[in-house]
């Protein structure tokens, strides 16, 4: 059974993820978001960066689509309400077809211990 993970943004939940993709040895994990309301999207994030001062690494506002810097203010909880740390965490995506939230740096153990199943499928590959 996959995880749920809460997502929040400046403590408003804005929706939940599995983190169902992964780079393990990095530290890293990501997935796409199932935003609670329409209400996010392209030009909810593009106000909230502008106004927060988050650069925007890539913008195109023909296509909706965008990709963040680190977001300070983006945080993931799991189901025990642990929340994943890392060195940065950005979105990316656009409106016509999904956002992704992304977690770099994680350290270990916590990684292995969070994300066991990433490490294994990791391993998996070698043998």
């Amino acid at each position: 059974m996959k995880k749920v993970y809460s997502i929040f943004l400046k403590n408003i939940k804005i929706g939940t993820t599995f983190l169902e993709k992964a780079d393990a040895p990095m530290g890293v994990v990501f997935g796409e978001i199932t935003f609670l309301s329409d209400h996010f999207g392209y030009d909810y994030f593009k106000k909230f960066c502008n106004e927060h001062a988050i650069e925007l690494v890539c913008d195109d506002p023909e296509e909706k689509f965008l990709d963040t810097s680190t977001i300070k203010n983006l945080i993931v909880k799991s189901e025990e309400n642990t929340e994943i740390i890392g060195i940065g965490n950005q979105i990316t995506g656009s409106d016509q077809l999904a956002f992704e939230i992304s977690i770099y740096g994680i350290s270990y153990p916590f990684y292995e211990e969070e994300f066991s199943h990433h490490v294994k499928a990791y391993h998996e590959q070698f043998k």
